[in-house]
Formats: structure tokens, C-alpha cells, sequence
């Protein structure tokens, strides 16, 4: 079952900061129509990491989409989140759940199936495989194949691709059913974000006007 947090298929925008423009990025991502964002910062800065984090939840708040913190239960909770990623370092979903209550519970399952069972019936909320095309974030990224994304649908959860993704990959991610696009580098290293995340929105208009 869908959360009900959980937006429509869409855009999932993931930062790339540290950067001193994280929050006018971020907005001009939401504005092109990302229905999710996560706040993904691996540095050691907590009071910043803070700052940022209720920024963009506050931000996100406006727009209208999910915002959620990769891998840090504790800052999901100082700053309202109702979401979390967790990856495969990142702690349980238990230990999350115990914390978060009915927040949103994503994991990363890379290229692994079997991995993408166990955490279902753990009580995921959704499952992010990839990466599917080479990574500039993740350089060295276990590499997962459509065919993962058509035969993990029967896990009946909403499934996130990831890695090396562009407008000129996207649309076979879509329909080999994929529900979110989640984007880093072609979303905000590009010279107009708002207009890139418009172009991965489009692709998710389209698939439902020719599924309709």
C-alpha cells in the first residue's frame, strides 16, 4: 500500500551540498516541480546541517512535496521531517519506525532483489535501485538493469531509480515502471534547475496521459 504521504509519480530532486546556494537551488527545483526533495550532506557540520535541513523542510512545506533527510533519523526529527532515507550503512527500519513513527521510510536496495524483499517486509515505504547509468556522484556504484525495476513491481511498493540519470535515459526508467526519478547531477549542476526539473516533470505528465 502507498503511503499516503507519498506524492503521484515525479521528479525526486536530491541535493548536492555543501553549496552556498543549497536553498535558492532547492526552490528553483521545487518550483520546476520536483515532488520530493532530500537533503543528502555527508559532512560533519551539525549546527549547519540543522539550519539547512529546517530550511528546506520549511520550503518544501510550501510547495507541497515530501522533504526528506538521507541516513540522519536524529535530524529528521529536529526538523520536522516526515521522511528518511536510510541506506544500507544507515541503521534499520525498525530503529527508524521506533523513532519516526509513520514517517516516510525510504532504502536503498542498489542492484539487489533479494535485499528489496527483505526490506518490503520489513515495512518500507518505497525502494531505490540503481545506479542504472554511470554515476558522477557515485563513481563507483553496483550497476542495476531495467529488468530489476519490471520484476521487483509484484513487491507492490513504490519503486525510486537512481544513478547517472538524464532527459536522454529517463523516459525507459519511467516505463519500465519506475514511480520517481530521483536526480543530483543533472538537475543541480544545470545552468537553469527549475527548467531541468520541469523536463523530468513532463516525462511523468506524459506517462499518464498515455496510460489514461
Amino acid at each position: 500500500m502507498r503511503h499516503p504521504l507519498l506524492p503521484p509519480p515525479g521528479l525526486y530532486a536530491i541535493t548536492n551540498g555543501p553549496r552556498p546556494d543549497l536553498i535558492p537551488a532547492a526552490a528553483a527545483a521545487l518550483r520546476g516541480g520536483a515532488a520530493l526533495l532530500q537533503y543528502r550532506d555527508k559532512t560533519a557540520d551539525a549546527p549547519r546541517r540543522r539550519e539547512e535541513a529546517a530550511a528546506l523542510q520549511a520550503l518544501c512545506a510550501a510547495h507541497g512535496a515530501l522533504f526528506v533527510v538521507n541516513d540522519d533519523i536524529e535530524l529528521a526529527l529536529a526538523c520536522g521531517a516526515r521522511a528518511v532515507h536510510l541506506g544500507e550503512d544507515d541503521g534499520d527500519i525498525a530503529a527508524a519506525r521506533a523513532r519516526l513513527g509513520d514517517a516516510v521510510i525510504g532504502v536503498s536496495c542498489y542492484d539487489d532483489l533479494e535485499r528489496a524483499r527483505r526490506l518490503a517486509a520489513a515495512g518500507a515505504d518505497y525502494l531505490a535501485f540503481g545506479a542504472f547509468f554511470p554515476s558522477p556522484t557515485k563513481p563507483q556504484a553496483r550497476r542495476a538493469s531495467l529488468d530489476l525495476l519490471r520484476d521487483s513491481a509484484g513487491l507492490g511498493l513504490p519503486r525510486v531509480a537512481i544513478g547517472g540519470i538524464r532527459p536522454d535515459n529517463a523516459a525507459a526508467l519511467v516505463a519500465a515502471g519506475a514511480d520517481y526519478l530521483a536526480v543530483i547531477s543533472d538537475l543541480f549542476e544545470a545552468p537553469d534547475i527549475a527548467a531541468a526539473a520541469a523536463a523530468y516533470a513532463r516525462l511523468f505528465s506524459s506517462a499518464r496521459k498515455t496510460s489514461a
